[in-house]
């Protein structure tokens, strides 16, 4: 009897609590009803009157809400505003009760936009609590316009923030500035510990304190907090300064703008303690005494970004710019060794415990003389290259661009000034000469020769695991700082560079991955590369990234156009280093994943053949829009496949004519090892129909592996969709459990006979059957009969297709 006294004192003391203020809620219902121009509405309930004045002194009343009985806490929770929702979470779950329907209809009602049909949202009180921490952020949303979203007693951004685990940055760096502003020390504090993606989209000029602002929080959120993936995404003209501040951010290297306020994180952290041995040890290398080239060329950013914006800071007139060799003469004038003030000393802000290698000084101090010795008796004094003023990149312009520019111009002068001093001037046809430089320096000659400072006056921190940069053009300057990072980026473990405009650049990038799989540590398991051209044919691209990498477990490489050595005939094509392309055997690899997308033009079979053959752990391989000159080089490739991919699970085709290989897809379907095969777009039916269909149905019910089978795009048809049906007839040893068969001109009337027939052998449900894009608009009553039917025996997926407006698309485009 305990129980349901107690539950009658609560209900009890709920009602008198809430009648105090019932009248005034009741006359504020009242007043708008009245004014009505629909004629008078029925008023609330007493129940909910009761229940939105306790909603409204949730600040009384909260812990004696937690104690009410599950009922009519149920109840109450549609009426309380998104803080209080939040907070009584886990007393709800402790009732039995699910607030994720009410987050859902907050997400609907408020949000106003709807999640994509490929994400799976598991937790809506956290999907809308992150975006409510975006809108807030950027000023988009008005907290004040929705009682549910104001509470004078909470910070949006600080209650909100816990439930951040990604972040993007848009524009102008909107909200970085906010983040690290004092009153909000608590929330970049929790989103150090939240966070684990930071996203940047459409990133356009900065001013100085924007930077120094972006600065602040990736230190915060980087070094000394959780995130491990950052992402750049569309950045047609990214600006030079700020994409390397991001890079050398999220490789780890730190140090203080002028003028910033200290670190109180580097303080605690650092006192007395000395770099791990994963980060500190690994960076520099135990048995290099000397700073590799990635620490060079951070230096020289950090170092010429420290420059410029203590010229900003002290509103200085900016210097005309000069060159190298101008700058250094009048250093000498005035009895001032150049090589000396190039090395900036070290400061307080080194990390503790970091000792500097004893040669360091020496070498930064007498490199040059020497290097330059042993240059002039390797080559005439002739063939020495001159200083040029160095190259100067256009600009967009305009007047937005202008006004946005305006306190980073000098900025950016400074930066193409000093950072990467070659030669000279580099013409269009001299840019493969920068590229030998780099390459020279990373594999392992002296890396002086950039004229880049040693490390000195920074510190190296926690690093990401996760680079991803999409659309985010690469110049000959900031590919070369990417892989200067990249040679000793020992903590990175996937990597994607998705159309950035490599061109040559991609040998400098081939050796800086051979110096990173060098390192010990090196974590790299991923990489997914993608672009418009290369200067490699996609095959030999390939073999070269195997080589460099030997553990790579993924890779995903896509060139949309053929390169200019697939065309002997382009004058010109003087070819890719010797060493990136050798004709020695590929060495055995530890690839799991391969995917491959290939420009238009036959492929050699040989050049995948060996690919494949060195990679004996391979479990799933993806080729897109492949073409070989031959049926036979085809079937090259599947024999290799049987022979020497004895772990393939997963083979995966997408718009290839296999039209002509039919008797090497009846050999695939009988390979007793694949789970799971895809023909997406492999015109597979075009030919030989009526013969084709029985053979593959008779290979498809003697192999009792195959679990998948996908064959969108091949025009099946219902006479087709109707003798695959045989596939799990009584006879049959298929235990195959998915089927796709979309875009294949699928009629209802075919439908409705196939989910017969399935019903008259009577088998189990098989798993998934997926039928988008077919014509099932045609007959909806008899489609909608046919799934019905199909649902009694296997899970279907399906969509509300046009099939005349599908129609009338591909026939505008003829």
């Amino acid at each position: 009897m305990a129980a349901p006294e107690a539950w009658r004192a609560r209900s009890c003391w709920f009602c008198e609590v809430a009648a105090a203020t019932t009248m005034e809620a009741t006359s504020r219902e009242a007043a708008p009803a009245k004014s009505s121009a629909s004629g008078p509405s029925a008023p609330p309930a007493l129940f909910e009157l009761c229940g939105r004045a306790v909603s409204a002194h949730m600040g009384v009343l909260e812990s004696g809400v937690w104690a009410l009985p599950g009922p009519i806490l149920q109840s109450i929770l549609p009426l309380l505003n998104i803080y209080y929702l939040e907070r009584i979470e886990e007393t709800a779950l402790k009732k039995g009760l699910s607030t994720q329907a009410i987050w859902r209809r907050l997400w609907d009602e408020l949000m106003k936009t709807r999640p994509s049909s490929l994400e799976s949202v598991t937790c809506w009180r956290a999907k809308f609590m992150e975006a409510f921490f975006s809108h807030v952020l950027r000023g988009t949303i008005d907290v004040s316009s929705d009682r549910r979203l104001c509470d004078q007693r909470f910070s949006p951004l600080l209650h909100s923030s816990r439930h951040v685990r990604q972040l993007t940055i848009c524009n102008m760096l909107q909200g970085a500035t906010e983040l690290v502003a004092e009153p909000n020390r608590r929330v970049l504090e929790t989103l150090a510990s939240s966070l684990h993606t930071l996203k940047f989209r459409h990133l356009l000029f900065s001013d100085v304190a924007a930077q120094q602002s972006l600065r602040q929080l990736l230190h915060q959120l980087i070094h000394h907090g959780a995130v491990s993936q950052v992402s750049l995404y569309s950045w047609p003209v990214p600006e030079s300064a700020l994409f390397i501040l991001i890079l050398t951010m999220s490789a780890g290297f730190w140090q203080p703008g002028p003028g910033g306020p200290p670190c109180r994180l580097c303080g605690e952290a650092s006192r007395g303690r000395a770099p791990s041995r994963d980060e500190g040890s690994l960076l520099l290398g135990s048995r290099r005494p000397r700073r590799d080239a990635a620490e060079r060329c951070a230096a020289a950013l950090m170092a010429s970004r420290r420059k410029s914006e203590a010229k900003q800071t002290a509103r200085a007139t900016p210097a005309t710019r000069v060159t190298r060799r101008s700058t250094q003469e009048s250093l000498r004038a005035g009895g001032i060794d150049p090589k000396r003030e190039l090395h900036p000393p070290a400061t307080s802000h080194e990390a503790p415990g970091t000792k500097r290698p004893p040669s360091a000084p020496a070498a930064t101090s007498s490199a040059s003389p020497s290097s330059s010795t042993s240059a002039s008796k390797r080559a005439p004094a002739s063939s020495a290259p001159q200083p040029k003023p160095l190259k100067r990149f256009k600009r967009a312009t305009g007047k937005k661009g202008a006004r946005t520019r305006q306190g980073s111009g000098a900025e950016s002068e400074d930066l193409y000034d000093f950072v990467f001093i070659v030669a000279g001037e580099k013409e269009d046809g001299e840019e493969m000469e920068i590229g030998e430089v780099a390459c020279g320096a990373l594999d392992g000659s002296d890396p002086s020769c950039l004229g880049l400072p040693a490390l000195e006056a920074s510190q190296r921190f926690r690093s990401i695991s996760t680079l991803e940069l999409f659309t985010v053009p690469l110049s000959t300057e900031a590919a070369l700082t990417l892989c200067h990072l990249l040679s000793s980026w020992v903590s990175l473990e996937s990597l994607t560079l998705s159309y950035n405009g490599l061109g040559s650049n991609i040998f400098r990038l081939l050796d800086s991955l051979r110096a990173l799989s060098g390192q010990a540590g090196c974590r790299l398991r991923a990489l997914h590369l993608s672009d418009l051209f290369s200067p490699l044919p996609i095959l030999e691209l390939t073999r070269a990234i195997v080589r460099a990498l030997p553990l790579l477990r993924v890779l995903s490489i896509r060139v949309d156009h053929p390169s200019q050595r697939d065309n002997p005939a382009v004058p010109g094509n003087a070819g890719p280093p010797s060493h990136i392309i050798g004709d020695e055997e590929i060495p055995e690899n530890c690839l799991e994943q391969l995917e491959m997308g290939f420009p238009r033009g036959a492929q050699p079979a040989p050049l995948l053949c060996s690919v494949l053959k060195a990679s004996g752990s391979l479990q799933q391989l993806s080729l897109d829009s492949a073409t070989f000159a031959s049926p036979q080089d085809f079937g090259l490739v599947l024999q290799t496949l049987k022979e020497y991919n004895l772990a393939l699970k997963r083979l995966s085709f997408h718009d290839m004519n296999l039209a002509d290989c039919q008797s090497e897809v009846l050999f695939l379907l009988q390979n007793l090892t694949l789970q799971e095969i895809t023909f997406s777009f492999c015109r597979l039916f075009e030919k030989r129909p009526a013969q084709f269909l029985p053979e593959m149905v008779a290979a498809m019910k003697g192999n009792s592996t195959l679990k998948g089978l996908r064959l969108p795009g091949n025009r099946l048809g219902n006479a087709g969709l109707l003798a695959l049906a045989d596939v799990f007839s009584e006879d049959s040893s298929s235990s195959l459990c998915q089927l796709d068969i979309s875009s294949n001109c699928i009629k209802p009337d075919g439908l409705l006979e196939f989910a017969k027939r399935l019903e008259r052998w009577g088998r189990g449900a098989f798993g998934h059957l997926r039928l988008f894009q077919n014509w099932l608009d045609q007959d909806a009553v008899t489609a909608r009969e046919a799934i019905r039917r199909l649902r009694a025996t296997c899970h279907v997926v399906s969509d509300s297709w046009d099939s005349s407006q599908a129609f009338a698309d591909y026939v505008s485009t003829m």
